[in-house]
């Protein structure tokens, strides 16, 4: 989010925005998208698809997170509310810790463990927003680059031969694909890249 903030201020952003968007988006793919779009002038429905469909991981993420709240909240209808809370790193901390505690205890840890994620996120937001305006330009774009490095950390664990293709796929796609169109290059990216590994994928398994 440190990164995050930076990119934000780079790209004409204001503070407010930037902390809006960390604690309403919750999702850094989604920020970085709405930032970069918002940045080139994109209209609105292009900013609002990018977003949904960088975010749109957590559907199934939140499919499979609901089962493990079930019994642990009085009302279901509020799991729809927790959900809102989920992010990357907190649905992996509920998926690898829910299952060794008692359903009464999961819906509490994991609101307590979003609780202070996103405060750090919020943190770190403004952290990075204010030190790309005091930082020499060469640290600034140091810290812009730590979403690029954030990302590629989350893939290190990938061993999935789908999941491999899709990275590098999009890494070759998506300088093309901004050059191409600054305003789409981004979810266009993601479509093309993701339907290529796919494909590829399916390909290698029915001759494998």
């Amino acid at each position: 989010m440190t990164g995050y903030g930076s990119l934000a201020r780079e790209l004409g952003l204001s503070w407010p925005v930037a902390v809006l968007s960390s604690a309403t988006v919750w999702g850094l793919p989604g920020q970085v998208a709405m930032a970069e779009l918002f940045a080139v002038g994109a209209p609105l429905l292009a900013i609002a698809l990018a977003v949904a469909g960088a975010n749109a991981r957590f559907l199934p993420m939140a499919i499979a997170m609901l089962p493990l709240l079930r019994g642990g909240v009085a009302r279901w209808a509020w799991c729809y509310g927790l959900v809102q809370l989920m992010s990357i790193n907190t649905w992996t901390g509920l998926m690898r810790r829910g299952p060794s505690l008692p359903p009464a205890q999961r819906a509490p840890y994991f609101v307590g463990f979003s609780a202070v994620c996103m405060t750090a996120g919020l943190v770190g937001t403004v952290f990075g927003f204010v030190l790309a305006g005091t930082l020499p330009r060469i640290l600034t774009l140091g810290l812009v680059f730590l979403n690029p490095i954030y990302f590629l950390m989350m893939f290190a664990g990938v061993r999935a031969r789908a999941g491999v293709l899709a990275v590098l796929a999009g890494a070759v796609i998506g300088p093309l694909a901004h050059v191409v169109s600054p305003a789409w290059g981004l979810p266009a990216t993601g479509v093309i890249g993701g339907t290529l590994a796919f494909l590829i994928d399916r390909s290698l398994s029915r001759h494998g």
